[in-house]
């Protein structure tokens, strides 16, 4: 059966201030609603799921602190459905814990891997991307399916899938390719060879395979993390499997998929594949990005909350609290977000730079802003 697992882990560093340690950017209400409103990117990507798999078979992995922030955000999701990381041991853990405990569920699972950090238009185009790297399953049972997003600027930002050739006819294998090569985030003069020579993906970081299959592959690349696994999920459901992951996730090697699994199964000619996913895709992991979920004016001001601008233009500005004013004369392309206990202002081509500043106020003043 088709099962899906949201992994919501991050701590979204680089929307600090207003994402912190205790409350993450996909727990807060970000994505503007038309009537005002907003929900967060977690509650989206849950929805957005929903158009492919049921409620029942959809799955979130999570940091064990934020599990009582996951329930209240999603009442839909099964308490049975929870995966919950001790400590963060990168993406092959996460992704290899969610497959195991799903493979224990439904032996015979088929499992996408999707991020909470999205926000995707139209849902009808990521649902059939989605139903189509399902469907290549049928076609490669073994495969490791990854959804690219067909660029539409030279990002370098991003890291590339490389197309090659196209999955045989009758296969079901319409707008699925094998993968050439992972590529690494490139130069500007790189990126814009990708864009113009075709054939280009960006790594949107989703998968689909079997559950069993990247376990498998999981035992092949990276067996350390494949032992431990096993090991808890040969514990009994409950509090005993809960000690066993205590001990044993801590002590698992930090690796992503994508070097653990991707990258060495590439070598292997059919392997892995890529579906094509054509869709306005954010992924909002910075302030400018989170740009693109906020209502802006005439003169390109992105603005939430108690806001007065005068000329002032491609700003981003964020106020958190309802009865706090932030106010702009003349200011261009910067970002300003006032929460509580912090503000912070820094011009919009520094907003990769906001983990680093996160750093140095953390070796300044500890944990206490973050």
């Amino acid at each position: 059966m088709r099962h899906a697992v949201i992994m919501a882990g991050g701590s979204g560093t680089r929307l600090w201030p207003l994402s912190r340690a205790a409350r993450p950017k996909q727990l807060l209400d970000v994505v503007a609603e038309p009537d005002g409103g907003a929900h967060s990117l977690l509650a989206e990507a849950f929805t957005r799921l929903e158009a492919v798999v049921p409620a029942e078979r959809i799955w979130v992995c999570t940091a064990a602190r934020y599990a009582d922030q996951v329930r209240a955000a999603l009442p839909a999701l099964r308490s049975d459905r929870l995966v919950l990381e001790p400590v963060p041991r990168d993406t092959a853990n996460a992704v290899g814990l969610a497959a195991a405990l799903v493979a224990d569920a439904d032996p015979d699972a088929e499992l996408a891997v999707v991020s909470a950090d999205h926000v995707i238009r139209p849902v009808e185009r990521f649902a059939a991307a989605l139903d189509t790297a399902y469907g290549a399953l049928a076609a490669r049972p073994d495969a490791l399916v990854t959804l690219g997003i067909v660029p539409t600027a030279p990002a370098t930002g991003f890291g590339y899938v490389q197309r090659g050739a196209p999955l045989e006819a009758g296969a079901g294998g319409v707008g699925v390719a094998e993968v050439a090569s992972f590529r690494e985030k490139p130069d500007r003069a790189t990126a814009e060879g990708y864009l113009a020579a075709g054939g280009y993906l960006w790594n949107s970081g989703m998968f689909v395979w079997r559950a069993a299959t990247v376990l498998d592959a999981l035992a092949e690349h990276l067996p350390e993390s494949a032992a431990g696994l096993r090991r808890v999920t040969d514990a009994p459901a409950g509090a005993e499997r809960d000690r066993v992951l205590a001990e044993v996730f801590p002590t698992l090697p930090r690796i992503s998929v994508d070097y653990a699994v991707l990258e060495p199964a590439s070598a292997d000619p059919g392997r892995v594949l890529v579906v094509d996913l054509d869709v306005d895709w954010l992924d909002v992991g910075s302030w400018p990005a989170l740009a693109g979920t906020l209502p802006a004016d005439e003169a390109g001001n992105a603005v939430r909350g108690a806001v007065v601008l005068v000329d002032s233009a491609g700003n981003v500005v964020v106020s958190d609290e309802a009865d706090h004013l932030v106010a702009l004369v003349g200011v261009r392309d910067s970002v300003v977000v006032h929460t509580a206990d912090v503000t912070m202002v820094c011009p919009i081509g520094d907003a990769e730079r906001v983990k680093e500043l996160l750093a140095e106020v953390e070796r300044r003043h500890g944990t206490t802003y973050s």
